[in-house]
């Protein structure tokens, strides 16, 4: 059994552990709040905007402009964009995602990984440094983009991304991140950016007609708008999800790495009364034994 010195050092020691991680458990709660509250307030105007998108890109005509981002092309060349957090301590939150790109990459696209057709942009220290420490090329790293996350910011990111489809650099963009549910679960997402995928039917149903739009003042001018932006504001509404969720995953991992800290308090106490205990019952004996062989 350690000695009493030991455990007191380690009680001491594990304090100290369970006051960090419960400082920091509340101040991912506070960080919390407001993501929260940015994603749950993007999240039904951006589902909107999709759906129109959805629908008005699968009603342009062939020679229009705008209706590149919906064209449909053999996936080529795969461009994959992983999303992450700048910081740890939050769990399996960037390992899922981590885990996810690479299966994407090289089994989901293995023929393209293996002609090095599949290009990577990282939006997270976390990503980018696992990627970079195996020699991994990487197309763009975006990390800086969570120290100021707000759309003016996002903006330029989306488009350049909108470039690259355009200009048939690549075929296929995919991102992959944690999609909020609550503070407590994240779903990892992999979706499609672009080509815009079309509107999807359920089975069994019906056909549905294609939705009739009103342009004003004319239609060029809307959906040249519109579906730039309607893409900038999925984009954004990935980056949120995933910020969001960071700090849901990491007010969770805190808050177990307290209850841990506490449950080995427990074990730690009890062990140390035992050995001040063993230790209080060798002196008495200690003291009982003198005291005898004096007498005798």
């Amino acid at each position: 059994m350690a000695n009493l010195k030991e455990v007191r050092t380690r009680i001491a020691s594990v304090k100290s552990t369970q006051q960090i991680t419960s400082a920091m458990k509340m101040v991912a709660a506070s960080k919390l709040r407001k993501a929260q509250n940015a994603i749950l307030q993007m999240r039904p105007y951006a589902a909107k905007l999709k759906e129109i998108l959805q629908n008005l890109s699968a009603s342009l005509d062939a020679g229009d402009d705008s209706s590149v981002y919906a064209e449909q092309r053999e996936p080529r060349k795969v461009l994959v964009i992983a999303v992450t957090s700048n910081r740890g301590l939050c769990g399996a939150f960037n390992a899922n995602v981590i885990k996810a790109t690479n299966l994407t990459m090289k089994e989901t696209y293995a023929q393209q990984f293996n002609e090095g057709n599949v290009a990577l942009i990282t939006v997270g220290k976390k990503v980018n440094d696992y990627f970079k420490r195996r020699k991994f090329p990487i197309l763009e790293d975006y990390t800086p983009l969570f120290d100021n996350l707000t759309f003016e910011n996002v903006g330029p990111v989306a488009e350049k991304v909108m470039e690259l489809f355009r200009n048939k650099q690549f075929d296929r963009i995919e991102i992959i991140y944690n999609q909020f549910k609550n503070a407590a679960t994240q779903k990892l997402v992999r979706e499609q950016f672009l080509p815009v995928e079309p509107v999807k039917q359920e089975a069994g149903a019906k056909s549905v007609s294609k939705t009739d739009y009103i342009f004003e003042p004319n239609k060029e001018e809307i959906v040249h708008d519109l579906i730039p932006k309607s893409l900038k504001i999925q984009f954004y509404k990935a980056l949120l999800d995933s910020f969001a969720s960071e700090h849901g995953a990491r007010m969770t991992a805190m808050h177990q790495a307290t209850d841990n800290a506490k449950e080995l308090l427990r074990d730690l106490s009890l062990a140390y009364n035992k050995a001040r205990q063993a230790a209080i019952t060798n002196e008495i004996l200690e003291i009982v034994s003198g005291a005898e062989a004096l007498n005798g």
